[in-house]
């Protein structure tokens, strides 16, 4: 049977350089390792993917520069299945990640955009999918170009924390965001859906300022964080479109968030539907 959810993701691709340490390094201080990876990333990206091995059919909108760093980029989209065909090709080289891990699963992030600064709004064909997801590690000319094509269910995961204009946040459907990301927004992004996760402590949804439900995570090992909040946002948009009630698709995102929080890297963190359903049933 074909995919009974479409998206269309609108945001960033990166290439991640990751660097796995036993510590992280103090101020002015120097640490070595031998463990160095370059990962498929970036939020709109890793959002695409996770999408994808949820079972959706996905659309990935983003730019990455004329470089192998591009290619690289853009194998993890390819190989889940994603539709790369809206990805632009700009003049900026491609965005990246510097990325150190810790044993503890802890992580330090300095992004570059890059090619995502440069997307395109006239060039960005959205379709006509069941849902859209943004980012924000893309301008708010092209969030706002993308948003405007397609009265479709826009989920808004106010990633990294910036301010927002008013009229991104009043065309979302759904805004995913962490304590410090929601700080940012302001009060005006309570008057819509909006889940806020909480870490290891899960994540709450609330409805016009009042919280409709709460989930915990299954206890994981956590070794890399980093599409932890990727995997929930997706499976937190797929769920819902599936049909699934707030207190199930909210469930199912703080699983998809820890068992990608248990594996390293970015995209080879992100779970299968099955692999949800297999850790809620433990």
């Amino acid at each position: 049977m074909p995919p009974s959810v479409s998206l269309t993701v609108v945001g960033s691709i990166n290439l991640d350089l990751v660097a796995s340490v036993d510590t992280m390094p103090r101020p002015g201080e120097t640490v070595s390792t031998e463990e160095f990876e370059r990962v498929p990333g970036g939020k709109g990206a890793n959002q695409a993917v996770a999408a994808a091995r949820l079972g959706a059919e996905v659309r990935f909108v983003g730019a990455v520069g004329d470089d192998d760093y591009g290619e690289l980029a853009a194998r993890g989209l390819r190989a889940a299945g994603v539709d790369v065909s809206g990805m632009q090709t700009v003049a900026e080289p491609t965005g990246i990640a510097l990325i150190l891990v810790d044993d503890k699963g802890e992580n330090q992030i300095v992004v570059v955009p890059g090619a995502n600064h440069e997307l395109e709004p006239d060039r960005i064909e959205v379709g006509t999918p069941n849902g859209l997801v943004c980012q924000l590690e893309i301008e708010d000319d092209a969030i706002r170009a993308a948003a405007a094509q397609t009265d479709a269910f826009f989920c808004l995961n106010a990633a990294p924390a910036r301010e927002v204009s008013e009229d991104i946040l009043g065309r979302a459907d759904l805004i995913v965001a962490n304590m410090y990301e929601l700080e940012a927004l302001g009060s005006s992004s309570l008057g819509t859906l909006c889940a806020v996760t909480l870490g290891a402590e899960g994540a709450l949804l609330i409805d016009d300022g009042e919280e409709v439900a709460r989930a915990e995570p299954p206890r994981v090992d956590a070794v890399d964080g980093t599409a932890a909040g990727d995997a929930f946002t997706a499976c937190m948009v797929v769920s819902l479109l599936e049909g699934r009630d707030r207190e199930e698709a909210l469930r199912r995102s703080c699983a998809a968030g820890a068992i990608a929080a248990s594996r390293l890297g970015a995209q080879p963190s992100l779970p299968t539907g099955e692999e949800i359903d297999e850790i809620l049933r433990a």
